[in-house]
């Protein structure tokens, strides 16, 4: 079962964490990352998407994106922006958004537990972002960001998180996006023993963070390789993660928009529909439980349900898998989302506005709002060993990178 364990964190000194931190390295582009860390010397962009330190055109795999990466963190380290606790520690992270709380425990989590399948994944990795991931960490030998993991609450750990929460927070700041962030440090070696034994029998989801996750195996057993006498206690043998009870955590929707109508007009479009669904054009932007999807179509928004009936299966049952299977690529040709460029995904956090623009713009021609799958389902898949189709859940407020280091050397 699981295994988790203090460490010694690299963090922010506490007057720079709200400068120093920042959104994760896959949510913006390197624009976006160069916008925002312009004026910000601290911006920890300069270590996780280093080409913004590199002349415009800079091939983000290049091998001196991950050198500048690597070189800026030191750099950090050794001006004192970031400096490293002295013992073995654990942290609570706690996140607010709006009048939703969620609050997990930082912690590194033992690779033998992924490869064990104690630590259970539902989306396939892409190659080659998993080859940026292991080139990231194995030249910056650190942690640089972190892994959302979940744990099935049952009330037995929660006498430790109210004593965690009693200490004063370390870190407090609202992000640019409205987020608040709160960081406690956890130094009581009682509780940290405790928080340690209390997870041992646990079985832990990703959430977010799959490459993260896949790349910090494929490293630690790279340097197993090279260190044949290791122990499985050197850092290399861990990643770095935060674990959050599924009671306090949402699924945003991953909404869909398609470029085309495949041929069809709009008629006939909604003729071939109405085979395999019921079309309501009763104006609901969001649907309002599983199993319907609203559509947006030539400024009208419509409730598509199925006429047929549901399959009994963690995969099958999905929305996102049932307007796949019998909408998208029977009807509008996409036969695989992952490299179809006629179809975009958009995350529910951007709000139904985002579909209207898309097709009304004529960018697209018609968009998917979808009921968001549920922390149940997520967990159904990944205890049946199966993968979700991509694109399946957004999990928002996003942790920030860079107030939690953990270096593998």
């Amino acid at each position: 079962m699981a295994f988790i364990k203090s460490f010694n964190a690299i963090r922010p000194v506490k007057e720079l964490a709200n400068k120093v931190a920042e959104l994760p390295y896959d949510v913006v582009d390197s624009a976006e990352a160069s916008e925002i860390a312009l004026g910000n010397e601290y911006s920890f962009f300069h270590v996780t998407k280093a080409e913004i330190d590199l002349p415009l055109g800079t091939n983000i795999y290049d091998s001196s994106v991950y050198e500048t990466g690597r070189d800026n963190l030191k750099e950090f380290i050794k001006k004192g922006t970031l400096v490293q606790d002295e013992e073995p520690l654990l942290y609570l992270y706690t996140q607010l958004m709006g009048d939703r709380t969620q609050t997990g425990l930082a912690a590194c989590v033992s690779i033998d537990d992924y490869i064990a399948g104690c630590v259970k994944k539902h989306e396939l990795t892409r190659e080659d972002k998993e080859k940026d991931r292991t080139l990231h960490l194995d030249i910056s030998e650190a942690n640089t960001g972190l892994v959302f993991l979940i744990y099935r609450e049952d009330g037995s750990k929660k006498r430790l998180f109210e004593q965690g929460m009693a200490i004063d927070p370390e870190y407090d700041f609202v992000a640019s996006d409205g987020i608040r962030h709160t960081i406690r440090v956890i130094r009581n070696k009682e509780l940290i023993i405790a928080f340690e034994k209390a997870f041992a029998g646990d079985i832990l989801y990703i959430a977010d963070g799959h490459h993260r996750a896949a790349s910090a195996v494929k490293v630690g057993k790279q340097r197993r390789e090279a260190n044949p006498g290791f122990t499985g206690n050197e850092e290399f043998n861990f990643f770095l993660a935060v674990i959050f009870p599924d009671s306090e955590l949402a699924i945003l929707p991953y909404n869909r928009v398609v470029k085309d109508l495949n041929g069809y007009t709009e008629d006939s479009f909604m003729d071939r529909l109405r085979r395999s669904f019921d079309v309501k054009d009763d104006g609901f932007k969001a649907p309002v439980k599983k199993g319907n999807v609203s559509m947006y179509l030539k400024g009208r928004w419509y409730t598509i349900t199925p006429l047929f009936s549901m399959k009994d299966d963690p995969i099958d049952s999905l929305d996102v898998k049932i307007l796949q299977d019998y909408l998208l690529q029977p009807i509008l040709g996409i036969d695989d989302p992952r490299i179809d460029n006629r179809i975009k995904f958009i995350g529910g956090i951007r709000g139904m506005k985002e579909l209207e623009k898309s097709v009304d713009s004529g960018e697209s021609a018609v968009a998917f709002s979808m009921y968001p799958t549920s922390i149940v389902e997520l967990m159904k898949v990944a205890d049946a060993g199966k993968i979700m189709p991509p694109k399946s859940t957004w999990f928002e407020p996003k942790l920030r990178d860079g107030l939690l280091i953990h270096s593998i050397k």
